[in-house]
């Protein structure tokens, strides 16, 4: 099995920063695409960030140039760098992997638990 469990969430005041991690353990051949998404209270999912094995990184907009993702590939694990904190990033936040068990295997998806951010005005 894989699990994808994340930490580093929290409270904090607007204009602080949070770091998050997510590591994924189990049976893993390989990792490919590894991400962040969140879900606030009466909105969708959405994607905050994602990272390619090669570090190739994509953002969503509202993210640009506060946030930064990054994996260690020895590790398993990625991270989000949350700087310039805004009330507007209140959110649980959730870790994506996409993850083959077996060199036999196709890729699938996990997520992780979640974790919640709030930050406060």
């Amino acid at each position: 099995q894989v699990q994808l469990v994340e930490s580093g969430g929290g409270l904090v005041q607007a204009g602080g920063s949070l770091r998050l991690s997510c590591a994924a353990s189990g049976t893993i051949f390989s990792i490919n695409a590894m991400g962040w998404y969140r879900h606030a209270p009466g909105k969708q999912r959405e994607l905050v960030a994602t990272i390619t094995y090669g570090h190739t990184s994509l953002y969503a907009d509202s993210v640009k140039g506060r946030f930064t993702i990054s994996r260690d590939n020895a590790k398993n694990t990625v991270y989000l760098q949350m700087n310039s904190l805004k009330p507007e990033d209140t959110a649980v936040y959730y870790c994506n992997a996409y993850i083959k068990q077996t060199d036999r295997t196709q890729f699938a998806g996990y997520w992780g638990q979640g974790t919640q951010v709030t930050v406060s005005s």
